[in-house]
């Protein structure tokens, strides 16, 4: 469940404080770990939440870390849609949908 009046925690945030940190392990550090494509750059911009955690980095992040792919995925996903909500113009609900669910009620 998204938060109401915060946006959510990004990935990043996640990955320093409750990961990195705590291990103490340096960026350079993972970055030579998950070698391959990562870079110190690209790690520090998850970390300041300045670039999003692909399914790519997920699946990396989760060998790394023991974690599922699933839990990177989804803090991600709560960030992108708490953005997409913001300034968003709410749709009504088709007026269809209204009555159908007016009549069930009555029923219930």
């Amino acid at each position: 469940m998204l938060p109401k009046h915060r946006k959510p925690i990004h990935p990043g945030e996640i990955l320093w404080e409750e990961f990195l940190k705590p291990l103490g392990i340096l960026q350079g550090e993972l970055v030579d770990h998950l070698g391959g494509t990562w870079t110190q750059p690209k790690l520090s911009a998850i970390i300041r939440g300045k670039r999003a955690v692909t399914e790519s980095i997920a699946l990396d992040l989760a060998d790394a870390l023991g974690t599922s792919p699933e839990f990177w995925i989804n803090l991600q996903n709560d960030v992108n849609l708490w953005e997409a909500k913001r300034g968003r113009k709410k749709i009504r609900i088709l007026p269809h949908l209204s009555r159908r669910r007016l009549k069930s009620k009555k029923l219930s």
